[in-house]
């Protein structure tokens, strides 16, 4: 199982809500069910006990991005640590479902599903990927986005550490706004530097004019 991939679990529930612009879109158990992706068979046991559970655990999921966001690198562990605690995961190998080109089993990792909800299938396998996440690619690459009011959550896989925004969308608002407010900066400081002139020359002696 690709564990890194399980990690974007984690950033679209925390992405359901937008505390900044008042919007929550985790409203009904169609909702959660499509948070599931492919996992359809999971994502059948949903019920909308699982709404409020969810948003429980989005909760918990932002603030370990917060911390990390913050440069808290142990309360960010500290965090996760205490959802996989509550949540843990059952590992299994499996490969029936995949066969390589001699027609045998492509044996990998996967979680089984024993958890008792979705809810808790949900947050045990989106807390592992993010966990596996953090401990390859440092604490450090789970971000929260530049952009106000935006503040959805984001993981760095980028080269060089560089992400700072959640979608190019963001960035290039984010660039609009600040290309914007340099303008006028340096509009103001033209026309400050103009009046600045003028009155220093309504001040010159008749008789040096």
């Amino acid at each position: 199982m690709e564990l890194a991939y399980y990690s974007d679990y984690a950033v679209r529930l925390v992405n359901t809500e937008q505390p900044e612009r008042g919007t929550d879109s985790l409203t009904s158990v169609e909702v959660v069910r499509e948070l599931f992706g492919p996992a359809q068979q999971a994502a059948r046991r949903a019920t909308d006990s699982d709404v409020t559970r969810l948003r429980t655990v989005r909760a918990r999921l932002r603030a370990v991005f917060e911390a990390a966001d913050a440069g808290d690198e142990v309360l960010a562990v500290d965090l996760l640590n205490a959802l996989m605690m509550e949540f843990p995961v059952s590992p299994q190998i499996s490969g029936h479902e995949y066969r390589d080109d001699n027609g045998r089993p492509d044996w990998h990792m996967h979680i089984a599903d024993h958890a008792a909800n979705a809810t808790a299938g949900f947050t045990a396998t989106a807390c592992m990927g993010l966990a596996f996440h953090l401990t390859e690619l440092g604490v450090d690459r789970l971000g929260i986005c530049e952009a106000r009011p935006c503040r959805n959550v984001y993981l760095d896989t980028s080269t060089n550490r560089s992400r700072r925004y959640c979608s190019d969308r963001c960035a290039t608002r984010a660039n609009v706004a600040a290309y914007r407010a340099r303008k006028r900066l340096e509009s103001e400081r033209s026309a400050l530097t103009g009046r600045t002139a003028d009155t220093a020359q309504d001040t010159t002696p008749a008789t040096d004019r």
